[in-house]
């Protein structure tokens, strides 16, 4: 029968019973008085009375376990920490050693928890929890050394394989807080298993856990070069890199385990993950395609796959990844939804409108209500359009002003412009506020030469986000360009500038207002930085303009005609070719 271990052990514990029958215990009241025999009787009895000892409770073994468990149940620790290490030492029983230990390491009194595994060590040589709790203790006091040699006796003696053992061992000396003497203590052990890669993996994760990343690093590289290293223990040592914010070394670390390794399908997993959160979108790109290889059917990579080739551009392949989850019947209301987009941008309209029809809940629902109406708006199907979002129930206020947005920009590319107006209107009245919706609606009024609705929207936006540049720069274009009020343009403009100083709508605003207040070389030199960020027509209308009237002709045709390649038809371009060229 396997002994207790929160109990002595039976034989003990019988002795200790036989025990209590001799000697009765202690009571804490004393038990009432029978009736006194008259003293002269006795002797006609023919009884002798015998003198009674009295209970010697100190040296009671009985007596003294009762008051450890008591002790111990009562919160005394040390009081039972005590009295089971001296009841072990006298017994010499190794339950009592072990439950001393115990309930010194729960009371964190090392120094008893030291002294009672000695013990425990000592009655019982060949336990290897035994070992190891010593071990713990000496590793506490800072003894490597003699940690060292109990964790080397648990792995020369246990029966089970060392890698379960040397992980377990691991995860103790994980556990102390003096993480330099037990990660001496791993690195000792792991020289005597310098190939066993379980060996190398339990130093790994040790060194991980103190934070020794060169150490963790040089042990993984041992790792791979005998086999594939676990994704568990790569994302605990990228977990440190990126609590440390070293991400770019993360990503060139994993480059270099699969140098090593190529064939580590988990570790190349998190690869492409960190690449695509990089931004480095082709090469996470090229990543999952070699995983899509290994596994085609993986879902989770041919969806990631999906997004990186919609992203590149590559709309056939990004296509063939959607259709593929929709046969697998995963993610369909996703992939449909991607595959309108796709439909969308190659023409395919009716396609597209199915493809959003399929959606049936997940978080592209809404928005796929959005482009749907949308699609239905470009096919012609104006009323319809409008119609079909009336009926789309928004969740929460956000959408509630993007319902109106969509309702009112449909509106607004088809000229009508009043009833846009008066949706946007229900959807604001009162205090409520969005900030792209306040934005939609300014750029509706200057449509309309509603200047005061925009100057009141914006000057809202700035109100509330001090620091946008957008609305900024708006307002102040527009004053420039609609108003005589140069010099409040201007400010506001270079507000925005400080705020975005590389933006190329501000450059060209900033341009603009220059020119407006006669200061010509310096709207010149903003003006051809703007263009240099983008050749945008409206910006060559501009550039043309202030170096026509600086007398330079010949550049100002040179640009414009430039600018016409492009974009023949530009509105804005051809008005001010008309307006200033004879």
């Amino acid at each position: 029968m396997p002994r207790s271990r929160c109990a002595p052990a039976v034989p003990f514990v019988f002795a200790l019973l036989l025990g209590g029958c001799a000697t009765p215990p202690p009571s804490s009241s004393p038990a009432p008085a029978a009736p006194a025999a008259p003293t002269a009787a006795l002797p006609e009895l023919g009884l002798e009375i015998a003198e009674i000892e009295p209970f010697d409770h100190e040296n009671d073994p009985l007596y003294r376990l009762l008051l450890a468990e008591f002790a111990g149940q009562r919160g005394h620790l040390e009081i039972a920490t005590t009295q089971y290490l001296e009841l072990a030492r006298e017994l010499r029983d190794v339950d009592l050693a072990e439950r001393a230990t115990r309930i010194a390491v729960f009371a964190r009194d090392d120094e008893a928890a030291l002294e009672a595994a000695r013990v425990w060590v000592d009655l019982a040589p060949l336990d290897m929890d035994a070992r190891q709790i010593i071990a713990a203790m000496h590793i506490r006091q800072g003894d490597a050394e003699a940690a060292l040699a109990h964790l080397e006796y648990v792995l020369e003696n246990d029966h089970e394989t060392s890698g379960n053992r040397l992980r377990m061992i691991a995860n103790l000396l994980g556990r102390e807080e003096d993480r330099d003497t037990a990660l001496a203590v791993m690195e000792q052990l792991v020289e005597h298993f310098s190939e066993d890669t379980d060996a190398l993996l339990a130093y790994a994760l040790l060194a991980i856990r103190a934070e020794r990343l060169d150490k963790a690093r040089e042990a993984m590289r041992h790792i791979v070069r005998q086999t594939e290293l676990s994704s568990n223990v790569a994302m605990a040592y990228l977990a440190v890199l990126q609590k440390e914010d070293r991400m770019p070394e993360a990503i060139e670390w994993l480059d270099e385990i699969l140098a090593i390794n190529p064939d580590q399908f988990g570790v190349r997993l998190i690869y492409a993950r960190l690449l695509a959160e990089a931004n480095r979108f082709e090469e996470a790109r090229i990543e999952f395609g070699v995983l899509s290889e290994e596994s085609p059917d993986n879902t989770d990579i041919i969806f990631a796959l999906g997004l990186l080739n919609l992203q590149a551009g590559r709309n056939d392949d990004a296509a063939q990844n959607f259709e593929r989850l929709v046969e697998l019947e995963t993610r369909e209301d996703e992939a449909h939804f991607y595959l309108g987009q796709i439909a969308e941008a190659r023409g395919e309209r009716r396609a597209a409108i199915e493809h959003y029809q399929a959606i049936e809940g997940g978080s592209n629902y809404f928005a796929a209500q959005l482009r749907k109406a949308l699609v239905m708006s470009l096919m012609g199907q104006i009323d319809q359009a409008i119609a079909f979002l009336g009926q789309v129930v928004p969740e929460d206020e956000k959408q509630a002003f993007d319902l109106a947005r969509a309702q009112g920009e449909i509106l607004t590319e088809h000229g009508r412009h009043d009833e846009a107006l008066a949706i946007y209107d229900a959807a604001l009245e009162g205090e409520r506020y969005d900030t792209e919706l306040l934005y939609t609606r300014a750029m509706l009024a200057e449509k309309m030469g509603r200047i005061d609705i925009l100057e009141r929207d914006l000057r809202t936006i700035i109100a509330a986000e001090p620091d946008n540049a957008q609305a900024l720069n708006a307002l102040g274009y527009t004053l420039a360009d609609r108003t005589q009020r140069y010099q409040e343009a201007h400010d506001l403009i270079a507000r925005a500038l400080e705020l975005s100083p590389d933006d190329f709508y501000i450059l060209d605003s900033m341009g603009w207002v220059l020119y407006r207040l006669g200061r010509l070389d310096e709207a010149i030199d903003f003006l051809e930085r703007a263009r240099e960020l983008r050749n945008d027509p409206e910006v060559a209308a501009h550039l043309g303009e202030v170096l026509w009237v600086k007398g330079k002709r010949d550049a100002a045709r040179d640009v414009w005609e430039s600018a016409l390649r492009d974009t023949p038809n530009d509105k804005k371009l051809l008005d001010v070719i008309d307006r200033l060229t004879p």
